[in-house]
């Protein structure tokens, strides 16, 4: 069951020009900067409440960050929604994955779901390992 909306995802080209207005838009700073490297990408997150709102630049070619922006260009990239456990909202909502689980930042464990399933849109499960 889906508990609240984990984090939002934009896709940039420029980082360093799009976090000083998204620190205009939200009227707060940056909350932390990270690279990761096995998804190819630099990101900037911004904490609001219980959401997160994450600013992502791809920075390496052939990874899907890389290949979305050069296909759709700037703007909404990917919605992922809090769960207790990302295999049991998975397997209960009966939509394919995409690709196996994952670890992503701090706590937060990952599975995409097939966007041929949803409509075309970039949907994933999280949930918190403490």
């Amino acid at each position: 069951m889906v508990h609240n909306i984990h984090h939002i995802n934009f896709i940039v080209r420029d980082l360093e020009a799009a976090v000083p207005v998204y620190e205009r838009i939200l009227g707060q700073p940056v909350t932390r900067r990270d690279h990761l490297s096995d998804r190819g990408v630099d990101i900037a997150r911004f904490e609001l409440g219980d959401t997160w709102l994450i600013l992502v630049q791809p920075v390496k070619q052939g990874t899907e960050p890389a290949r979305f922006l050069d296909e759709q260009g700037e703007g909404f990239f990917l919605l992922s929604f809090d769960v207790e456990s990302v295999a049991d909202a998975a397997q209960t909502s009966g939509v394919p994955r995409q690709g196996p689980s994952r670890d992503g930042l701090d706590d937060w464990h990952i599975q995409d779901l097939d966007p041929a399933a949803t409509f075309g849109a970039q949907i994933q499960y999280c949930e918190h390992r403490k």
